[in-house]
């Protein structure tokens, strides 16, 4: 039996819809494969991205490890030569001041200008310095060595003429030197200084106190007299008993005599300093 027309229209329109809805399908199946495909290629790239910058930052952590190993390798070989350096002064003084040597020399410091060299010590923890003040005079630059050989710039704070003593700082972390008490030294009682007596760094000498309350040249009673070898160089380094304690700060020799040398007494220096910080910081600083 033949189809009818209405029924060849309805046959024909779901044929049509038929056919359309595959290719709709067909058209959005295409667009998710192309979106998939670039998000799959944007995945690609990131992914890419990412290992090159692993890559770098492992090259970087590598060199870094590198260079760590041998800054370590290089400071153990710099703290061998102290260790070494140390015992040597050990071996150059008795055994009363053996001890003392390896807490003291590490916070003794140069004092270089363009014009010459002296000695200083640190007494604070943050950095403050003390030498005496004609180690500075006339130089246009200075600079600071520790004993490790690092080299500080320097600002000056303030100085007593009259006293011989200058203030210094520079930045950074150290381990200072406790100042004794100076009326309390006796005569006979041995001592060391540590300097730097024509030019030779960190050089240790050992003496005895031969006389206390010595006049100076500013005619002051306030000097300790003593055996212990004092050259050009020596000129603000601490004279230290044997508590490991700061007694004086070495000044001047008697010219006229051997061994004759002169340090002002250590209560002077903490008066004199603590003066000089009031004025410029508004603090005492010990």
């Amino acid at each position: 039996m033949p189809l009818k027309k209405h029924h060849k229209i309805i046959i024909g329109s779901l044929s049509s819809l038929v056919i359309v809805f595959i290719i709709l399908s067909s058209i959005f199946m295409y667009m998710l494969f192309v979106k998939q495909n670039i998000s799959y290629n944007i995945l690609n790239q990131k992914i890419s991205e990412l290992e090159k910058e692993i890559q770098i930052k492992t090259n970087q952590l590598s060199e870094n490890l590198l260079e760590t190993k041998e800054e370590l390798e290089s400071l153990g070989v710099r703290v061998g030569s102290i260790d070494y350096e140390i015992s040597l002064l050990k071996a150059s003084v008795s055994e009363d001041f053996s001890g003392i040597i390896e807490e003291t020399v590490k916070s003794v410091v140069t004092i270089r200008t363009d014009i010459s060299q002296g000695t200083g010590f640190i007494i604070t923890e943050d950095g403050y310095v003390v030498t005496n003040a004609h180690v500075m005079k006339g130089a246009r630059a200075a600079g600071v060595i520790t004993y490790k050989g690092d080299l500080y710039s320097v600002k000056l704070i303030g100085s007593n003429e009259i006293m011989d003593i200058i203030l210094l700082k520079i930045d950074g972390e150290f381990e200072p030197l406790e100042f004794g008490d100076s009326d309390k030294v006796q005569v006979g009682e041995r001592v060391i200084a540590i300097g730097n007596p024509l030019g030779l760094q960190f050089s240790v000498t050992e003496g005895i106190v031969s006389a206390v309350h010595r006049e100076g040249v500013n005619g002051l009673e306030a000097y300790i007299q003593t055996d212990a070898a004092l050259n050009p160089g020596n000129s603000g380094g601490p004279l230290i008993n044997k508590q490991g304690k700061v007694i004086g700060i070495n000044n001047f020799k008697a010219v006229q005599g051997e061994n004759l040398g002169f340090a002002l007494e250590s209560n002077y220096v903490k008066d004199t300093i603590n003066d000089i910080s009031m004025e410029t910081l508004g603090e005492r600083l010990i």
